[in-house]
């Protein structure tokens, strides 16, 4: 390739997306290849980033590793243990590293002021003004945060079953629920499960769909859940929304927003403010901050729909 190229890449607990476009903006490539979200201080850790980087970038080129004009990177658990290594592998004349969080705020407003709040295993609220000053609130982790996050929701859960087994609880849905997804014999016996490493955070997590499907058919404490829930997400989105001039909109990011009695919750208690859905992914915002680098503006065009 000997155009002026371009370079965006998302990289996530779960897969790394790579999009490669010309000064143009029009994407010709993408590449996907598993989590690069490893601890670098390992050798093994170093290693395997470099292959997946390496392999996306390539995918992406049709096979080539060339030089870039510039190249954004975000990545989930922040970029301080990254960028060294990526100045060694990529040949690029500007490049930012960056965190998930901001390659998907640019992504879902196309590069325009506005706030997204996440939701996936873990939770952040996250937004910019029209003036480039940006303000975040949430994401401490599941120890001591992560509040209205799957996680916390499935915990949540957990913590309603524990007390109807015990009897000083309420009568839930979720306690024969939970035990059929688990397997588990009984609450106690899910518990200890959830200890072990069959039992990652992000596994766990994936047991809020029985939350909300729950709070569907009528269940008090499922109801209940999702309500706090959106009171924290709401929490977190306020505190963004009043720190910044302007930032006109939310959007929403992570599986825990399907559930329909949750955004209806939270859209309630944001009252007037625009709730709207992502314009584009976070591999398109990267490759967007890849752009501003170079200080150009343009629309990114031929996206994937996976992008979009």
């Amino acid at each position: 390739m000997n155009k002026e190229l371009f370079l965006g890449v998302d990289g996530g607990q779960s897969s790394t997306t790579a999009l490669v476009a010309d000064a143009s903006g029009r994407v010709l490539g993408r590449g996907n290849d598993g989590p690069c979200n490893h601890v670098q201080s390992a050798a093994e850790g170093r290693e395997k980033f470099i292959r997946v980087i390496g392999g996306c970038v390539r995918a992406a080129c049709g096979g080539e590793f060339p030089a870039f004009r510039a190249a954004c990177l975000g990545f989930s658990g922040g970029p301080a243990d990254k960028e060294q290594i990526l100045r060694e592998i990529l040949q690029v004349e500007s490049l930012s590293v960056t965190t998930d969080a901001r390659i998907a705020l640019t992504g879902a407003t196309a590069g325009g002021p506005g706030i997204i709040t996440v939701a996936g295993t873990g939770s952040i609220s996250f937004g910019r003004d029209a003036s480039g000053r940006t303000v975040r609130a949430g994401g401490w982790g599941y120890a001591f945060g992560d509040e209205g996050g799957g996680y916390d929701i499935a915990r949540k859960a957990l913590r309603a079953v524990l007390k109807q087994h015990e009897g000083w609880g309420p009568s839930t849905t979720l306690h024969e629920k939970m035990l059929a997804a688990t397997g588990a014999a009984d609450a106690n016996q899910m518990l200890h499960m959830f200890y072990t490493a069959d039992w990652p955070r992000k596994r766990i997590a994936t047991l809020a769909k029985l939350v909300a499907a729950e709070a569907e058919a009528g269940d008090e404490i499922a109801i209940a859940i999702l309500d706090q829930t959106a009171e924290a997400l709401a929490m977190f989105t306020n505190a963004v929304r009043q720190q910044l001039d302007d930032p006109r909109q939310v959007s929403p990011i992570g599986n825990v927003w399907r559930s329909r009695i949750l955004t209806t919750a939270f859209q309630r208690r944001m009252q007037d403010f625009p709730f709207v859905a992502p314009l584009l992914g976070p591999a398109a915002g990267a490759l967007l901050e890849a752009f501003a680098l170079a200080n150009r503006n343009v629309p990114l065009t031929n996206l994937p729909e996976s992008e979009k």
